[in-house]
């Protein structure tokens, strides 16, 4: 055990708050350990530290920087064995929940409700084991390109994930962030080919961000959608760059832009309440974001922020693991379809646990 893991294990024990992440395309993991054991939240948006947002609400957790001691560590990784990604056969009550769910969607969007609406479910597998650093070393092994995590508080819980998707990137006034939607399942060697249904729900995404973003930033562009992979999945990005007006409204951009459209629906007042009056459970932080809040934690420098929205996760309960999955509904959404998509989602994150 290094010590960086070493530092989990104490804070584990003494039920204190961390924050374990590794950066896309990174070598190294960073560890912020919070001295104390109190729920600290973002007042002014001048914070340094880690931020740990839900999909619904106005208190943004934090663990502050000036509360911390930080750990940086270089990875080293084995060959870990992973989950094949085959699962038992589908729950038939969650199929029929779900495609019930989705139903209901497609017709609020055909009766102008919204044009779109994300959907979720969440699945609780039961979990022969739990280390916290094999599961870690696993994320950061399979899913290098993602933004892996595992954050704990008391007051809050345990999440792990590995997120495909930046929600925003801030330096100084330069803003970055990515439209991300369409899903479909990796396959060697077959060429990526997207369908009207994909393409629409990737485009409402981009739109919302962009028209988000319009009135507080100047030199807004963007990029063609192109195709990127993420674990087993692919989708399609747009990336966005921006140059904020003014500092001060870094604030007013995130509450524009969460929850995006990658993650509730647009337009988002309609899509949200959709989502808490029929979900029939509390997301909690599971599309929310995280990351490092005015600060790099690995070099200390400031002004700057990479937040992710977290997507690909889960929650460590006891001896299980809640696993949350999301699908992007349009008129032209096939229930069977969106479930099956679901499943495949979930093997992000069922490919690193024994269960």
């Amino acid at each position: 055990m290094t010590d960086l893991f070493l530092k989990v294990k104490i804070h584990q024990e003494q039920q204190l708050p961390f924050a374990l992440f590794c950066k896309p395309n990174s070598d190294r993991m960073v560890g912020l350990f919070q001295k104390n054991d109190h729920l600290y939240f973002l007042e002014n948006f001048q914070e340094t530290g880690f931020v740990f947002a839900p999909f619904d609400g106005e208190a943004i957790p934090y663990i502050p920087q000036k509360h911390s001691d930080v750990m940086v560590e270089k990875i080293y990784n084995s060959n870990y064995h992973f989950q094949n990604g085959n699962s038992d056969s589908p729950d038939e009550n969650a199929k029929t929940a779900y495609e019930t769910l989705v139903k209901k969607g497609v017709e609020a969007i055909e009766t102008n409700e919204f044009q779109k609406v994300v959907l979720s479910r969440k699945e609780v597998v039961k979990l022969t084991a739990f280390d916290i650093e094999m599961v870690f070393r696993k994320l950061t092994q399979h899913y290098p390109t993602a933004f892996q995590y595992c954050f704990f508080h008391p007051k809050i819980g345990m999440w792990m994930g590995a997120t495909p998707e930046q929600f925003l990137k801030i330096k100084d006034k330069n803003i970055q962030t990515v439209a991300l939607a369409g899903t479909q399942v990796a396959a060697n060697g077959e060429k990526i080919v997207w369908h009207e249904k994909e393409k629409t729900e990737q485009q409402l995404v981009t739109d919302f961000i962009l028209e988000g973003l319009q009135h507080l930033v100047s030199e807004l562009t963007f990029s063609s959608p192109y195709s990127v992979q993420a674990g087993n999945i692919w989708h399609i990005k747009t990336d966005i760059l921006a140059k904020a007006k003014s500092k001060k409204t870094f604030s007013t951009i995130i509450e524009a832009l969460h929850p995006t459209s990658a993650v509730c629906g647009l337009p988002k007042a309609a899509a949200k309440e959709f989502i808490l009056q029929n979900e029939g459970y509390n997301r909690e932080y599971y599309s929310g974001f995280l990351g490092e809040f005015n600060i790099d934690l690995a070099t200390f420098r400031t002004q700057q922020s990479d937040l992710f929205v977290n997507l690909r996760c889960m929650k460590i309960v006891g001896d299980t693991a809640e696993l949350f999955m999301g699908c992007g509904i349009t008129k032209d959404s096939v229930p069977e379809d969106e479930f099956t998509e679901s499943v495949n989602k979930s093997m992000t994150m069922k490919k690193v646990l024994d269960f």
